[in-house]
């Protein structure tokens, strides 16, 4: 797989440590690469005991450290969702039109960014019956001039 290169390489490192991890099911930039290290599973204790995290502008430099480091997570990239889809229930899907940015495992990162008719495409009666094919990039796209 070929990892999306990040919005901002100059912002590498400056995005919060505290935000939402996983969901919203589609993607539309990703902020950083990020490697948490646990003290208590043998990180260098860099943060008074608590858990820290290193942003890297490429998964192969997370990664690279990573395996490098002792007590240290598999990468995880830090997206942007500038639009999303929440699901509070099973099966019960709300598209939220406000941004947001999220931790995600990069295996994630394997489905189609984000575009204009994703979204709609994905909440739309003729959707598949197994909806993820569309944010997989494996279901026909609707032929529309412009989102709904």
């Amino acid at each position: 797989m070929q990892y999306p290169a990040v919005l901002n390489p100059a912002e590498v490192g400056n995005y919060p440590a505290s935000c939402f991890s996983g969901g919203g099911l589609v993607w539309d930039a990703v902020l950083e690469y990020r490697v948490w290290c646990h003290p208590e599973r043998g990180a260098p204790d860099e943060a008074d005991g608590n858990d820290y995290f290193y942003g890297f502008e490429t998964f192969e430099e997370a990664d690279a450290f990573a395996r490098a480091t002792m007590g240290a997570e598999e990468p995880l990239a830090l997206v942007l969702q500038r639009e999303y889809i929440d699901e509070d229930e099973p099966g019960c899907y709300v598209h939220i039109r406000e941004p947001r940015i999220t931790e995600w495992p990069v295996e994630f990162l394997s489905r189609p960014q984000r575009d204009d008719f994703t979204i709609p495409d994905f909440l739309a009666p003729d959707a598949p019956p197994n909806r993820l094919e569309v944010l997989r990039g494996l279901a026909p796209r609707a032929r529309r001039t412009s989102p709904p």
